[in-house]
């Protein structure tokens, strides 16, 4: 026989303040995947290195267009399809898998919270997915702790246009209207900035959006190296309390072109 309780076992409250600063402490970074870029995986490896230096563990959680299927055992248990690549990097192949956690509204962002829980040693999440898919997953975060969402291209028109569609895509449906450009482009490149400041222009005077900042990253540099100064930078900024980001970003509220100057 079944034994039956009058009232509610007790919880352990200390256990489940623990489990919410604990998710509250990861990092969300999503980072727009373009399939007309070349070199997308190089950049995905210089931002974790760029973590690393500040002493991070990032999880990238690869659910772009040209992403590896997730193993079967995804759906079911997400830690043990966890890769650890180095002590700094793990890799989750997760492409299709927000959508199996999507809610009557249209949210994915159950998912996020069963990333979280599945590793709970990650310090920085990349979130690295489509515009569609990452509308989905932060559609519903609060306006202070939103996320500033990385567009990805390089210096060729076709991967410019689809980082620009992605930016109008993630502000008119899901509401982020700050983002950051990485651009992989050799130092010669005599486009970079020129397209830094066209998608920065167009971001003010079209969508009521934000470019706050941009970097430019060498493909063929050596990964060896520190960071440049732009990532150090970057990556500092990304990882700052909510509140100290919001206040940092009204300047660039009030001169969003300055803030296309690498």
């Amino acid at each position: 026989m079944t034994p039956t309780f009058s009232t509610p076992m007790p919880l352990d409250q200390a256990d489940g303040l623990r489990r919410l600063f604990a998710h509250a402490q990861v990092r969300f970074v999503p980072v727009v995947s373009n399939p007309h870029m070349a070199f997308g995986g190089v950049m995905l490896e210089r931002l974790c290195s760029g973590f690393a230096e500040q002493g991070c563990h990032t999880l990238v959680v690869d659910a772009g267009e040209n992403a590896p299927e997730p193993n079967e055992i995804a759906p079911l248990d997400l830690a043990e399809s966890i890769e650890t690549l180095s002590h700094e990097v793990s890799y989750l192949a997760a492409r299709g898998l927000p959508l199996r956690h999507v809610d009557a509204q249209g949210s994915t962002a159950g998912f996020l919270d069963a990333v979280a829980r599945a590793a709970p040693g990650a310090d920085v999440v990349l979130v690295h997915a489509s515009a569609t898919d990452l509308c989905r997953l932060f559609m519903r975060g609060e306006s202070l702790t939103r996320p500033r969402p990385l567009l990805l291209a390089d210096d060729r028109p076709v991967s410019v246009t689809h980082a620009y569609a992605a930016m109008k895509l993630l502000t008119q449906r899901g509401g982020l209207l700050v983002h950051d450009l990485l651009l992989s482009a050799a130092p010669s490149s005599p486009r970079a900035e020129r397209i830094a400041m066209q998608i920065a222009t167009c971001a003010d005077d079209f969508l009521g959006a934000v470019l706050r900042d941009w970097m430019q990253i060498d493909p063929a540099s050596d990964p060896r190296t520190a960071s440049i100064p732009a990532l150090r930078r970057w990556v500092r900024d990304t990882l700052q309390p909510a509140g100290a980001e919001l206040a940092a970003l009204r300047p660039a509220m009030a001169a969003p072109s300055l803030h296309a100057l690498n």
